[in-house]
């Protein structure tokens, strides 16, 4: 256990497409103690993509052994690929101090608070559903048929964003993350993920 004491876990959630894994990437780069959770997919690895970086790249029969076992805090079936978060390695940052950041989407996260853990949830809203179509197309993987599941799927998600703890807008890329940054700084300031440091500074000034 770090002297930090045990971290705070933070799920950030947002229609595909909205640029929610960049924001929570160049937060981690900016913030100590804080970790994206490196999720397992089914999916091939896409061009520039690295096993272990940006996911864990398993195959169908894998995955769905790990699931059998219940070994993912959270799984989903997206657009046919299979994605999961694994409990044991979320829970092994969790104990060492680290603050850990799922980017998982509204079913995922539905999912972790339907294992009664506790976590800060934050939803990142694109600026308009055409800004959002716009940056779908701007990205040139998908074919027209993916991009219209997902522009539909988005419709859903986007209904939901009253489940969470806060929304931000992604209107803007730095702006975007200052907010997220200034909501984990917020969090880490509460009195009970401070109580155990600041116990320790009232017990200096007993006589």
């Amino acid at each position: 256990m770090s002297s930090r004491g045990r971290g705070l876990l933070f799920i950030v959630s947002a229609p595909s497409g909205t640029g929610k894994t960049t924001v929570v990437e160049r937060l981690v780069d900016l913030m100590p103690h804080l970790k994206k959770s490196c999720s397992y997919t089914s999916r091939p690895a896409r061009e520039g993509e690295a096993d272990g970086v940006d996911y864990h790249f398993i195959s169908r029969e894998r995955f769905e052994a790990m699931v059998a076992v219940d070994e993912f805090l959270e799984w989903a079936d997206v657009f046919g690929n299979l994605y999961g978060t694994s409990a044991s390695d979320t829970e092994r940052l969790l104990a060492a101090g680290s603050d850990v950041v799922l980017v998982i989407d509204v079913q995922g996260a539905r999912k972790v608070r339907q294992r009664g853990i506790e976590n800060v949830a934050v939803f990142v809203m694109p600026p308009s559903a055409d800004v959002l179509e716009r940056r779908l197309r701007g990205r040139s993987k998908d074919s027209e048929e993916q991009i219209q599941r997902r522009l539909a799927v988005s419709h859903r998600e986007v209904a939901a964003y009253a489940e969470y703890d806060y929304v931000i807008v992604n209107d803007e890329l730095g702006a975007c993350v200052d907010r997220l940054k200034g909501i984990v700084l917020a969090e880490r300031a509460t009195l009970k993920a401070m109580r155990a440091e600041v116990e320790g500074i009232v017990r200096t000034f007993e006589p």
